[in-house]
């Protein structure tokens, strides 16, 4: 399986913890971003009502699927093409 580019954007805080402990054990933030997250999803329960938990744990993630949903319908959107 190839693998495939995800950009991820962190707050503040979240990322100053991520570059202490790059620094703490020298080591890339980047690969230390891509080790902790390729864990955390190792140790994923794929069972649905998990997955949904997961999601609902998200600060904003329902206001934001719904602005996608209303910005969709209102076709407020960009081809793929365009990207």
């Amino acid at each position: 399986m190839g693998s495939q580019r995800l950009n991820i954007t962190l707050d503040g805080e979240h990322a100053a913890k991520l570059a202490r402990l790059a620094a703490r054990v020298h080591i890339n933030e980047g690969t230390l971003a891509r080790s902790l997250l390729s864990s955390a999803i190792d140790d994923l329960d794929p069972d649905p009502a998990n997955v949904a938990s997961l999601l609902d744990g998200i600060d904003g993630a329902w206001q934001r699927a719904q602005l996608g949903v209303a910005q969709a319908a209102a076709g407020d959107t960009i081809s793929l093409d365009e990207l």
